[in-house]
């Protein structure tokens, strides 16, 4: 494990190799799974803000989940998460022209009509956050479903701490993000 600040993260984060290969898994992580993403608590009034400029870039299945649960859901598990549409995929998925699943909410953040790229869990996935009371535990979430992202991560040495540069800044800052860079090169 690898320490730094109030962070427990896992060394897979420093081992193992992952490039999303959307071309290959069609998005599978916004359908698969049992509830829809988790979402943190901060996050719920800004689902509800955005929702609005979010809504028409959604389907017309997409929006009548969210009509009829919300824009988020407490699951069974206490935990906050994306509505699903009939318990499969993600209430804010989207299919493109190439039937590759992308999520309606970055869609209008690439165009400018929000702020707010999506949730920190689809941004982070692969790897989870489990959040205790004196720490967060990061860990890598090995599913096949991203065998063609560890495939082409491998073809490319892309470490997951690597791709997922930008989201663990965007979580944890930059100077945390700096000590996990100097913490592995010590560890290598």
């Amino acid at each position: 494990m690898i320490q730094i600040d109030n962070t427990l993260i896992t060394d897979d984060m420093k081992e193992a190799y992952f490039v999303c290969d959307l071309a290959r898994c069609k998005g599978a992580c916004c359908v698969e799974g049992d509830l829809g993403a988790p979402l943190e608590e901060d996050e719920l009034p800004i689902m509800d803000e955005i929702y609005p400029k979010v809504a028409p870039y959604l389907s017309d299945a997409g929006r009548k989940s969210i009509q009829e649960q919300g824009t988020y859901i407490k699951d069974y598990e206490d935990d906050f998460s994306t509505p699903t549409i009939d318990g499969k995929e993600c209430a804010y998925a989207i299919y493109d022209e190439n039937k590759i699943l992308k999520c309606g909410i970055e869609a209008a953040y690439n165009d400018g009509e929000i702020d707010f790229q999506k949730p920190i869990s689809c941004h982070l996935y692969p790897v989870r956050i489990t959040s205790y009371e004196q720490y967060d535990a990061v860990n890598y979430d090995r599913w096949n479903i991203c065998d063609p992202a560890c495939k082409l991560g491998e073809s490319l040495k892309m470490p997951l701490y690597k791709f997922l540069k930008i989201p663990l800044i965007r979580k944890y800052g930059a100077k945390w993000y700096q000590k996990l860079l100097e913490t592995i090169a010590l560890q290598v």
